[in-house]
């Protein structure tokens, strides 16, 4: 899901050409999906931030807009924060998760949050912005409220606390097992603490948000014993059993209820370290965490250890440019490490779908699945980058399907669940393009989980779609889009049934994919719904996103979401001249604010004429210049959009990370190439935005890519070299990469209006 404002570009610094180093870190956001500032690892289930506020998602059913603020549980402009929890999506439009909030106190015991208005009448604590640092793997920030120094770093499972107080100082801990993002009054159906130990606490929450049915099992280990300790539920059973004979909310082994809020005490001047594992399995899953990467570690050599993980990540791509850029650039690389997670215990035992135990044989289990986002870029580039992870991912996805009642790969899950946001069936993507690229995938498994989610016929509007070949309006809102989505997915099922040799199949979803056919109006030249009757829809307005069949975008951006059969859709909207003229409108056109002053997803500030870069359906807008005769148009447009929507400040993002794709589209087209198609194996060229980038690749070989001399004004490409040899097509191929070798441009102020022009340089399109 998309919300077009500007986010955090969270700044990670350059990495030098012989050594990865980070410096000058930015933390915190204005806007709403964003960014959290913690502490993680990549790929870590854990991600340790602070939560600033505790606005709930709805109040007696009623939504809270400034919910939206939160999606990360972190908002740059508030002064206090309420605590540190352990689970965050990053940079989501609709969000989940905050489990397990821990917050540092000192004096009198209050065990509600406050307001940001009045925050001494709860727990939380002002903050000094001037006191936060966060870097790869490290957090910290002064509590003035209690003069409380906190320090967090993690490792996959285990989010690490070390709480300096002041001398003299009682030294207290909250531990809220009510708290959440994306919160309302019911949401946590249930928690519990034991107190193994003076030393150890266990215990679980399930929850009911986003994700359906969420088990969150942790194990805590804390640095000095127990002192004193208790709880309240703040919504009292109104049956209590025979517990009531025990005095159950002071210094009793075991808290139990649905809004658990419990409070632990210790002596000394020590500063308090708490190591908290997180299992989705059990308390010995997470006790089995805990001990596996955390027990016997100190806190520094644990910042060490995640230090040199993001370090050990990050070096993999070198690049050349000015401290800013670098800066951008390794930024955007750190986004596209944080999700999707790790969803597995040490041992290989995960939750699934069906919410039984699995273990995990030959793969490491995944979970954070944006795929109406992440297909288009940010799984291209870990399957690019880091192939192993990206391997693990597609086996997850085929788990995910063979679990599901519905027969469904994942659409948009996390923690064993499909909260089912967004549309189309975008893992399919994911699997034909791991299946073109040569990932270890099993091949029939595979195309057999492809087929069986392309026929769920309760899907939004499927049932019409496999009858009809188009999405009516009266089945969906969202028809024309959806349409749109289904017939590129069912291209990528064609592209694994020809890699399978199942020329039937083949022959059944290629005319399946050429159903966008079916909702082009020739009268105008876009995408437009129809009814059952196959009418269009009457009073059509291509720049209005709202009512008119298409879901987060307009006509105007969605028309052109044929990435698998360009010359097919260029065909319908006149030919070469008219397509080109309305891509050419989409980015010069003066966009009525009306269209977007009432929503609150979209500003000014994310657009570029008609545009939309926050949105992920146009990410390869820029790119369709290539199959056209002005293809230099592409080199002006993708550097225009680099310097637009990419800045490093507290306000980087012209729209959410989800969950990495807007800093995979970043670091490829910095690279000078864009997956326009996933499914292919080509990468469709535009121009680099930085002189020098080298891949050093997961198989040992090297690829550099060489722009002398690039710059805003030498943006243009004159010729291109690969390996030396003059290159003329317009696009790249997995394979050419995956050698290794040199990629030069040679760059000019002016365009070479002359390069790319014959129909061999041109990449994929279905038809012609």
């Amino acid at each position: 899901m998309r919300v077009f404002v500007f986010i955090l570009a969270m700044g990670l610094s350059a990495v030098a050409m012989a050594q990865t180093e980070f410096v000058n870190p930015m933390i915190g956001t204005e806007g709403m999906g964003h960014t959290f500032p913690g502490a993680c690892v990549p790929f870590g289930i854990v991600q340790l931030s602070p939560d600033t506020d505790t606005i709930p998602h709805n109040i007696n059913g009623v939504y809270q807009p400034r919910a939206y603020d939160y999606c990360a549980g972190y908002q740059h402009t508030d002064n206090t924060i309420v605590g540190f929890s352990h689970t965050h999506f990053s940079g989501t439009g609709h969000s989940d998760l905050g489990d397990i909030l821990i917050m540092p106190t000192t004096g009198k015991l209050q065990l509600n949050p406050g307001t940001a208005e009045h925050p001494q009448n709860g727990y939380r604590s002002r903050i000094n912005h001037a006191t936060e640092k966060a870097v790869p793997g490290y957090y910290s920030v002064v509590l003035e409220d209690y003069g409380v120094k906190a320090e967090l770093t993690a490792t996959q499972h285990v989010g690490v606390h070390r709480y300096a107080y002041p001398k003299g100082e009682n030294q207290r801990i909250i531990v809220d097992l009510n708290h959440g993002i994306y919160n309302y009054d019911g949401k946590t159906l249930w928690a519990s603490i034991r107190v193994e130990n003076d030393t150890l606490l266990t215990g679980m929450r399930i929850t009911n948000g986003w994700a359906r049915t969420n088990y969150t099992y942790f194990a805590v280990s804390l640095s000095k014993p127990i002192n004193n300790y208790g709880y309240e539920d703040l919504q009292p059973q109104s049956y209590k059993g025979f517990w009531r004979k025990f005095p159950v909310n002071e210094n009793f082994p075991e808290m139990a209820g649905r809004k658990v809020v419990s409070y632990f005490e210790f002596e000394g001047n020590d500063p308090l370290e708490i190591k908290v594992a997180l299992s989705a399995t059990s308390t010995e899953g997470a006790l089995k965490n805990l001990r596996a990467e955390a027990e016997g570690k100190s806190f520094e050599q644990l910042v060490k250890n995640a230090d040199e993980a993001w370090r050990k990540e990050l070096s993999t791509i070198k690049v050349e440019g000015t401290q800013d850029q670098k800066e951008m650039f390794y930024t955007s690389y750190y986004h596209t490490l944080i999700n999707p997670s790790v969803y597995m215990d040490i041992d290989g035992v995960y939750r699934g779908l069906d919410q039984n135990l699995h273990q995990a044989k030959g793969f490491t289990n995944y979970t954070v699945f944006s795929l109406w986002d992440t297909y288009r870029a940010e799984h291209p580039f870990l399957l690019l980058m880091k192939p192993q992870a990206a391997q693990d991912m597609a086996l997850s996805m085929i788990a995910h399907q063979q679990q599901s009642v519905h027969g469904l790969l994942p659409v948009w899950s996390h923690m064993a669940n499909d909260n089912w946001c967004m549309s189309g069936y975008h893992a399919v993507s994911v699997l034909s393009d791991a299946l073109t690229k040569g990932l270890k995938i099993p091949q029939n498994e595979a195309l057999k989980a492809m087929v069986s989610t392309s026929n769920v016929d309760y899907l939004d509007g499927m049932k019409d779609y496999l009858k009809m070949g188009y999405v009516p309006l009266e089945a969906s809102s969202t028809s024309a889009s959806n349409t749109l989505e289904y017939c590129y997915d069912d291209w990528t099922i064609y592209q694994a049934a020809l890699k399978a040799g199942d020329k039937k199949t083949a022959e059944r979803y290629y005319s399946r994919a050429l159903n966008y056919r079916n909702i082009y109006d020739p009268s105008i030249g876009f995408a437009r719904p129809k009814d059952r009757t196959g009418v269009f829809k009457p009073d059509f307005d291509v720049k209005q996103t709202f009512g008119e069949g298409f879901i987060e975008g307009n006509s105007w951006n969605f028309s052109f979401h044929v990435p698998h059969d360009v010359f097919g859709v260029m065909k319908l909207m006149g030919g070469e001249k008219a397509f080109r003229a309305k891509l050419d409108e989409l980015f010069y056109q003066n966009l009525d604010p009306k269209y977007y002053e009432e929503n609150e997803d979209i500003t000014i500030d994310c657009l570029i004429g008609g545009y939309v870069h926050g949105n992920e359906p146009s990410h390869h807008i820029p790119y369709l210049y290539a199959w056209t005769n002005e293809p230099w148009k592409t080199q002006y447009w993708t550097r225009e959009i680099m310097n637009r929507m990419y800045k490093n400040n507290l306000r980087g993002l012209g729209g959410n990370d989800d969950c990495g794709q807007m800093s995979a589209w970043y670091i490829f087209t910095a690279l000078g190439f864009y997956p326009v198609c996933p499914g292919t194996n080509e990468y469709v060229l535009g121009a680099p935005y930085l002189p020098y980038m080298k891949l050093e690749l997961s198989n040992g070989h090297v690829f550099e890519v060489k722009a002398p001399g690039v710059s805003d004004s030498k943006r243009y490409v004159k010729a291109v070299k690969l390996n030396g040899r003059v290159y003329e097509k317009l696009y790249i191929t997995h394979e050419d990469i995956l050698k290794g070798g040199v990629l030069e441009f040679e760059m000019s102020k002016l365009p070479n209006k002359n390069r790319g022009k014959k129909a061999e340089e041109k990449p994929y399109s279905l038809t012609h």
